[in-house]
């Protein structure tokens, strides 16, 4: 009974934040458009579809993601499974089972992200091949892996947020320069698809785990930052692979021309 009624809240709160959302749609169709809703009925049973998949995910967020990635950090981070007998005398470098789980949910929770899916499909229909959906997927894949375990690492150690993202942000303004134009955009938007639905909730969840077990760590000071460094690192990824790529395509065209100049002579 206790979940149904958990159940019942959640919808009629997402229903509370959807609702606007629908009624200003409703608004510009007839008052402003002046012209009547295609296919309303279905619009309104996906309506319906959407605000009740977002109370379910919602609940399964609190009932599930949530205390998976509390749990997971507390465990990685206990003295007796790193094998110290006191907490106090760990070290950052006790703690690399901390940065390889950090690094493999957040490629693993990345792989999965239905926006980055999306958004992977419709940059290889539109560059013609130019850009693979899986080549794209597998670089902010890597790029968010780097960027949870650098934040795991952060938090271990105590130090500012602000320096890697300033340092971050250096690297991203000089790569800029010197990255083809066509893929500036799609780097930048490649940061913001990485923050959805799959990555968020277990994200927070093992940052604020760690905040919470590592001693001298404050939850609200050290825990949150995960997400702004998920976001940074994919542009500095994605530049790099299309650089890359670039490189290695100049070097077997200069090798092909190469070899055809010592075939004829």
């Amino acid at each position: 009974m206790d979940s149904l009624h958990n159940i019942a809240l959640t919808f009629l709160s997402t229903l509370r934040d959807v609702g606007p959302i629908i009624l200003l749609f409703f608004f510009f169709q007839y008052i402003v458009l002046r012209q009547p809703v295609r296919n309303l009925k279905k619009t309104l049973i996906g309506a319906g579809y959407a605000i009740a998949g977002l109370a379910l995910f919602l609940v399964g967020l609190e009932q599930a993601l949530f205390p998976l990635g509390d749990v997971m950090a507390r465990q990685l981070t206990a003295p007796d499974f790193i094998g110290h007998g006191a907490a106090g005398a760990l070290q950052w470098h006790d703690y690399g089972w901390v940065y390889v789980f950090a690094a493999c949910i957040g490629f693993a929770t990345t792989i999965a992200e239905p926006a980055l899916i999306a958004v992977a499909l419709k940059a290889a229909s539109l560059s013609g091949g130019v850009i693979s959906s899986h080549g794209l997927r597998l670089a902010v894949a890597l790029g968010v892996a780097v960027s949870i375990a650098l934040g795991a690492f952060r938090i271990i150690t105590g130090t500012p947020l602000y320096l890697y993202m300033i340092g971050g942000y250096l690297v991203v303004v000089i790569q800029t320069f010197f990255a083809p134009r066509w893929i500036i955009p799609l780097a930048y938007d490649s940061g913001g698809v990485t923050t959805s639905t799959v990555t968020v909730p277990l994200v927070a969840a093992l940052g604020l785990g760690l905040a919470s077990a590592v001693p001298g760590r404050s939850p609200l000071l050290d825990g949150f930052g995960l997400i702004a460094l998920a976001s940074l690192f994919p542009m500095m990824t994605v530049m790099g692979y299309v650089q890359l790529s670039g490189w290695l395509t100049k070097a077997d065209q200069q090798q092909n021309e190469t070899e055809e100049e010592e075939t004829s002579s």
